[in-house]
């Protein structure tokens, strides 16, 4: 089997039953693969996963057939495999053949703990949603706009001062860590934001200290915040970017490798 893919929203791991090299086997993606069963695994908090990782490679496609696999040694994805959002470059000038954003769209800042804050755009009635999706601690809008152009040229100007995009490290150094609030609210002051407008996210994980950064699918799921799953193992408790997982083979057994513990293995 193979992790595939990850959701953020429902909060899960898409793993195919397409095996790996097949014992040296060279054939087709398309003649061996085409239409692997694909299994959606929840990522709720009590789950229990027991994965060995074993080598990684391209996760080949997803279609509505099932899991087309590719044996190119690139990973997550391959060129022929790696999709580009266009949307994700635009700064209001489109990059598509004909615009399709033509509904109202939400800018907003967010902010990841503890002094972390960046601007964005999205759909309106996705405002909440997306930043659950990226696991951020607190977030406000700023405005609603016709259109995506118009939200995309308003995000640039921003993004002059403020950041629009948060790497995955920054957000994990801040797991256990409250949200600066004096910083916050002085930034949302300087855009006049209602209180209305302002809102927190609470994802459950109760961390007292920093996660150790690890790549792993074994153990109980504390919960999964934006692309980051927390898990506990063997005392010790990991933070695994959903990301690093995709294009892994897999046995279904609880790993035995060796792991670095956390500060809390000891105490």
């Amino acid at each position: 089997m193979q992790f595939v893919g990850y959701d953020t929203g429902e909060a899960g791991l898409y793993v195919s039953e397409a095996g790996g090299d097949r014992d040296g086997d060279t054939s087709s993606p398309s003649e061996t693969d085409a239409g692997a069963a694909v299994e959606f695994v929840p990522l709720d908090p009590g789950v229990e996963l027991a994965y060995t990782l074993g080598d990684r490679h391209c996760a080949g496609t997803v279609t509505d057939e099932g899991h087309v696999s590719c044996p190119d040694p690139t990973a997550p994805h391959c060129p022929q495999h790696r999709s580009t959002w266009v949307c994700a470059k635009c700064t209001g000038t489109c990059l598509k053949d004909e615009m399709d954003c033509v509904e109202p769209h939400a800018v907003y800042l967010a902010a990841f703990a503890p002094d972390t804050f960046k601007v964005g755009v999205t759909r309106e009635w996705r405002f909440e949603t997306r930043l659950r999706e990226q696991g951020a601690d607190r977030g406000a809008l700023l405005a609603v706009v016709p259109d995506g152009r118009v939200a995309r040229e308003r995000e640039a100007e921003i993004a002059a001062e403020i950041p629009d995009r948060v790497r995955i490290p920054k957000k994990r150094v801040g797991l256990h860590r409250d949200v600066d609030t004096d910083a916050w609210r002085a930034l949302l002051d300087d855009f006049d934001v209602d209180e209305d407008d302002r809102h927190e996210f609470d994802y459950g994980l109760d961390l007292r200290d920093r996660p150790v950064a690890e790549t792993i699918a074994t153990g109980t799921v504390r919960g999964v915040k934006g692309r980051l799953l927390v898990l506990d193992h063997a005392g010790s408790t990991y933070a695994v970017d959903l990301r690093d997982l995709v294009g892994y083979e897999a046995t279904p057994e609880a790993t035995t490798r060796d792991l670095q513990a956390s500060l809390g293995a000891w105490g």
